[in-house]
């Protein structure tokens, strides 16, 4: 068989649906300036699918910054890897002011951050080590599991219990194997907005030996007295051995970076396949990195103002009933029952008719049958988006429930 002809047999359980769904539900194009309102198809929708916590992609400071750097350096300096010639005096002084924030001795930067955890693992763990992780991982944990030659064992979502139950089985495979053991879960899930078990997990650290990773991408900038993350919220920001973070949310850019202690860093500095051989971050991102730290860390306003609007939202939707999960961070997910064709000609109405642009979740990244809206609620958002974003749920979940949205398959727009 030629193995391109199964590929364009089965598209995927995403991409089945691509003839209908191009352009409108997936791949979307999003207009003008980055923010609260932004223009979709022409028309001004009010926007809940961006990343953006803090607003600062388009705070005068972050742009001025931004633009002068790349008007100094341009998009290709440096040139190369940064072991090779792709390193500066800027990209030094980030990952020193990031230790500082993350409260660790040391930092390395990654030039992105779902390659950069997926290289972070494989550099860490060899096929004597057992990985032990949360069910809900993000894909590029996943994905990094996937190059792990060992052993690792999954437990059910912020169960500790059954975390504790593969981590006894851990220990007794590494009595055989001579290796260590990782444990890997997250700060804020994504999807479902829980913060990660880190206190109780790190509190495993008294009975077993292991060390412990945490992806913390939703968390940095909105969790924490300071913002340093989900860890700081939760008094462990010391039993984290390795912290990883994006700049890709909070940051409102590109990149990542991971923290811990200064011999370990080093280590996946000189190791981490994906930045030896990969071009150094240009440096106008790292200067634009660096006016973003500073922001965050001068400006609590901005955190403050963030979970204004969350509260205000989170409230209000659970006032008039909807089930938001438990969430306890600015992700906000809303769940409903339907199917895919019901699910997007809800978010066709929402859209066209009441000017509310936000992200459906369907199988199979959920179980068939449910709906998920993510909502991202932002620094930037006004009570006037809040207000009218309530008042569109309210009306099209009692639309879904009569089966207004009832239709045979995805709408063509």
């Amino acid at each position: 068989m030629d193995i391109f002809e199964k590929l364009l047999k089965h598209m995927g359980p995403i991409g089945e649906h691509s003839d209908r769904a191009h352009g409108y539900f997936a791949f979307p194009k999003l207009e003008g300036e980055i923010g609260p309102r932004m223009n979709f198809r022409g028309k001004e929708k009010i926007v809940w699918s961006l990343n953006n916590y803090l607003g600062l992609a388009n705070h005068p400071e972050v742009r001025s910054t931004d633009a002068k750097a790349a008007a100094d350096y341009g998009l290709a300096a440096p040139m190369g890897a940064r072991m090779m010639s792709g390193n500066t005096n800027y990209h030094e002084q980030l990952e020193k002011e990031l230790s500082e924030y993350m409260q660790k001795e040391d930092t390395t930067l990654l030039n992105y951050g779902y390659q950069g955890i997926m290289s972070a693992i494989d550099a860490v763990c060899n096929r004597r080590d057992v990985i032990v992780y949360d069910a809900e991982c993000h894909a590029s944990i996943i994905d990094g599991l996937r190059l792990h030659q060992g052993h690792r064992y999954v437990f059910k979502h912020n169960d500790v219990d059954d975390c504790e139950k593969q981590l006894k089985r851990a220990v007794e495979l590494i009595k055989t194997t001579g290796g260590g053991i990782l444990v890997v879960t997250e700060g804020v899930f994504g999807m479902a907005g829980d913060q990660g078990k880190l206190k109780e997990i790190a509190a495993l650290k008294d009975k077993y030996e292991f060390r412990f990773l945490v992806d913390d991408a939703h968390g940095f900038g909105t969790m924490g007295k300071t913002g340093a993350g989900t860890g700081e919220e939760q008094g462990v920001q010391d039993k984290i051995d390795l912290l990883f973070n994006t700049f890709a949310k909070s940051g409102a850019s590109i990149g990542a970076f991971m923290s811990g202690d200064k011999a370990i860093i080093n280590y996946l500095r000189y190791n981490m396949r994906s930045q030896i051989f990969a071009k150094s971050i240009p440096l106008p991102i790292v200067i634009g990195h660096l006016k973003r730290v500073q922001l965050m860390r001068q400006h609590p306003e901005m955190k403050e103002k963030l979970w204004s609007n969350v509260n205000k939202l989170q409230q209000g939707l659970r006032e008039r009933g909807f089930n938001i999960g438990k969430t306890n961070s600015p992700v906000t997910p809303i769940y409903l029952q339907g199917d895919i064709p019901e699910a997007t000609a809800m978010c066709l109405d929402l859209r066209e008719n009441y000017n509310i642009f936000c992200s459906i979740v369907v199988y199979p990244v959920i179980p068939k049958g449910q709906i998920i809206y993510r909502l991202i609620p932002t620094a930037a958002h006004s009570d006037e988006d809040i207000a009218l974003t309530l008042k569109a749920f309210t009306e099209t979940k009692e639309k879904l429930d009569q089966k207004a949205y009832a239709v045979a398959e995805i709408p063509m727009v």
